[in-house]
C-alpha cells in the first residue's frame, strides 16, 4: 500500500493517473525534497524581514565567482527547444490542450500554475489530457456550439513545456504521513512519471517552466529533483530541460546563479511581468513612497527599471548559451469590435518588435490569433535562424539600484487605476473560485498574477497614504465603497439568479481581506485555496 493518501472525492480518470507506481514515486519525491522545500520557504521569510529593515537588494557577494567565470555554459538545447520564437500559454483543459498544440506556436506552456485553479478535477484532468495528447487519443466537441476539435499531424504541433505549481503551494488532497505534498512535486512527479518515456519515444523530452523562484538555492533544489527523478525512472541524465521564470525581484539579482545551478538541465529564462511587479510591492512594501507603483497598465516594459531587468536577462542568457524568452501579450481579440482589435494588435506588434530587437529569442502570447503577429516580429529579426544567442548584448550594464528604480517612472496612481484593480480583482477571484484560472476580463487574458498585482497595489496605495491629483486619499473606506459599487453593478448586469449562482460575494470579501488586512498575505492563492471546492 502506498504511503500517499488521496483524500478527495475521486475525479474522473483518477485511477489512470494515480497508479500505485506513480504514488510510490510521489512518496519518494516528498520524503527526499519536502524538508528542503520547507527550509527554503523559511529562508524567504527571513529575507523579507531583512528587506523590511533595510529596503535594498544587491548582487550576492558569495556567488561573485559564478558571475565572473566566463567559461561555463548551460547544456545545448535539444532540437525540440532550439526554435522558441512564439510560445502560447494556457491551462490543460481538453479544449485548450488541442487548440494550443494546433496553434502554430513553437511551444505551448501547459499550465498547472497561474492559469489553472487547482481544483482536484483540474489537477487530475490536466495530467490525463496531456497523456491523451501524446497518445493521440484526444478530441473535444464543444457542447454549446457543437464544434469539434482534433489534433493536427505531429510535425505541426507545438512542443509542450509544463509549468508545475510554485514551491509555496501545497496539494491538500495528497498527503504523506498526514502532511500535504507540495503542489510542485505533485505536478512535476505525475507528469514526469507518465510522460518522460513517451516523450523520448516522440523525439522530445520532459520540459518544464519553473515559476515563482526566489533564489539560486531554490533552483538547486529543482536540479536535485531532476537528477533523482531521471535516475529513479531510468531516464538519461540531462533529458529534463527547465526554463526559469524571472518573476521575482530577488531572482533578478541571481540570474547567473540560477542558470549555473541548473546548467545541465537549463534551457532559458523568461521575463514575467505581473508577478515581477507583485514581487516588488511584496518585498518593498515597507520601503516608502519611492517604491509605490502607478496604475498597473502604466508600468510598461519600456519603464527604465523594467528595461534594466529585461536587458540584463537577455545579456545573462546569451552569455551562458540559454534562450531569453520575452513577456506575455495578453490581449484577447474581440469578435465584435474591429477597432479595438486594430489598436491592440498594433500595441502587441510594437511590444514584440521591441523584444526581438532587444535580443530575445522568443515571446509569449495568450491567444492563437496573436501567434502570427508575434511570429512576424521574430521572423523579421531571426529569418531562418532558430534564435539570436550570438547577440551577446555586451553593451548592457545594469547596476543593482537600476532594478528597483521604481521612482524613475513619471506615472502616478490614479482613481481609475484603483477602480480597475478592484473590478479585475473581484472578477478574476470569482472565476478562480469556480475552478477557472485563465479568464478573459475586459479583452485581456488574466491569470493569478493579475489578481496578485491588483490586491498588492490596493494594499500598497492605502498603506503608503497615496493621494490622487484631485486631493482624494486612498483609504480602506474608499476601496470598500468601490468594491460595493462593483458588486452591485455585477448583480445588475448578470441578474439576480446568475449572481446567486456565482461566487461573487466570496470573491468580493476575499479581495477586501487581502487588500485591507494590516498583515500582507504572501500569496492570495493561499487563503483562496481554502475556499476552493
Amino acid at each position: 500500500m502506498s504511503a500517499v493518501v488521496a483524500a478527495a472525492e475521486p475525479a474522473p480518470r483518477q485511477d489512470e493517473v494515480l497508479t500505485a507506481a506513480a504514488l510510490d514515486f510521489l512518496a519518494e519525491l516528498h520524503r527526499r525534497f519536502t524538508p528542503r522545500r520547507d527550509e527554503l520557504l523559511a529562508r524567504r521569510a527571513e529575507r523579507r524581514a531583512a528587506l523590511a529593515r533595510t529596503p535594498a537588494l544587491d548582487f550576492l557577494p558569495e556567488t561573485a565567482g559564478v558571475r565572473a567565470d566566463d567559461s561555463w555554459r548551460v547544456a545545448p538545447a535539444p532540437p525540440a527547444l532550439e526554435d522558441r520564437r512564439v510560445e502560447i500559454t494556457g491551462p490543460t483543459d481538453r479544449k485548450m490542450t488541442i487548440n494550443a498544440l494546433n496553434s502554430g506556436a513553437k511551444v505551448w506552456l501547459a499550465d498547472f500554475e497561474d492559469a489553472s485553479a487547482p481544483t482536484w478535477a483540474n489537477v487530475i484532468g490536466g495530467q490525463a489530457n496531456l497523456i491523451d495528447a501524446y497518445e493521440r487519443r484526444i478530441d473535444f466537441t464543444d457542447p454549446a456550439s457543437g464544434k469539434s476539435y482534433a489534433l493536427k499531424p505531429a510535425a505541426e504541433l507545438a512542443t509542450v513545456v509544463t509549468r508545475p505549481r510554485g514551491w509555496h503551494l501545497d496539494e491538500r488532497h495528497l498527503t504523506v504521513e498526514g502532511l500535504p505534498m507540495p503542489g510542485a512535486l505533485v505536478d512535476f512527479g505525475l507528469y514526469f512519471f507518465h510522460n518522460a518515456r513517451r516523450l523520448l519515444d516522440l523525439g522530445k523530452g520532459p520540459y518544464f517552466y519553473l515559476p515563482k523562484t526566489e533564489s539560486h538555492l531554490e533552483a538547486r533544489l529543482w536540479n536535485d529533483v531532476f537528477v533523482f527523478a531521471q535516475d529513479h525512472l531510468g531516464i538519461p541524465q540531462g533529458t529534463v530541460r527547465a526554463t526559469v521564470l524571472i518573476e521575482t525581484i530577488t531572482a533578478a539579482y541571481e540570474m547567473d546563479e540560477i542558470l549555473y545551478e541548473l546548467r545541465d538541465h537549463a534551457s532559458g529564462l523568461n521575463a514575467g511581468r505581473w508577478d515581477y511587479l507583485f514581487s516588488i510591492v511584496k518585498n518593498f512594501r515597507d520601503g516608502g513612497e519611492k517604491f509605490v507603483l502607478p496604475d498597473r497598465n502604466a508600468v510598461t516594459m519600456t519603464a527604465p527599471f523594467m528595461r534594466a531587468y529585461t536587458e540584463l536577462l537577455v545579456r545573462t542568457c546569451h552569455k551562458r548559451g540559454a534562450h531569453a524568452i520575452g513577456g506575455m501579450a495578453a490581449f484577447i481579440p474581440s469578435r465584435r469590435d474591429a477597432e479595438v482589435n486594430k489598436v491592440a494588435f498594433e500595441k502587441v506588434k510594437a511590444d514584440k518588435d521591441r523584444e526581438a530587437r532587444d535580443g530575445f529569442d522568443g515571446s509569449w502570447v495568450a491567444h492563437p490569433d496573436l501567434v502570427p503577429i508575434a511570429q512576424e516580429s521574430f521572423d523579421a529579426v531571426l529569418g531562418a535562424r532558430p534564435h539570436q544567442k550570438d547577440r551577446l548584448r555586451e553593451d548592457v550594464s545594469v547596476a543593482a539600484a537600476d532594478l528597483t528604480a521604481v521612482d524613475s517612472l513619471d506615472a502616478k496612481p490614479t482613481y481609475p487605476g484603483l477602480v480597475n484593480a478592484v473590478r479585475v480583482g473581484i472578477r478574476y477571484i470569482e472565476a478562480w473560485l469556480r475552478g477557472l484560472g485563465a479568464v478573459a476580463i475586459f479583452n485581456l487574458m488574466e491569470d493569478a498574477a493579475t489578481a496578485e498585482i491588483s490586491r498588492s497595489q490596493i494594499w500598497q496605495w492605502i498603506n503608503a497614504g497615496v493621494v490622487f491629483d484631485d486631493g482624494e486619499r486612498v483609504t480602506a473606506e474608499l476601496v470598500r465603497r468601490i468594491a460595493a459599487e462593483e458588486l452591485a453593478s455585477i448583480r445588475a448586469e448578470a441578474g439576480a439568479e446568475a449572481f446567486a449562482a456565482g461566487r461573487w460575494q466570496q470573491a468580493h470579501d476575499l479581495l477586501l481581506r487581502v487588500s485591507l488586512d494590516t498583515d500582507y498575505a504572501d500569496f492570495l492563492t493561499l487563503p483562496a485555496y481554502e475556499l476552493l471546492d
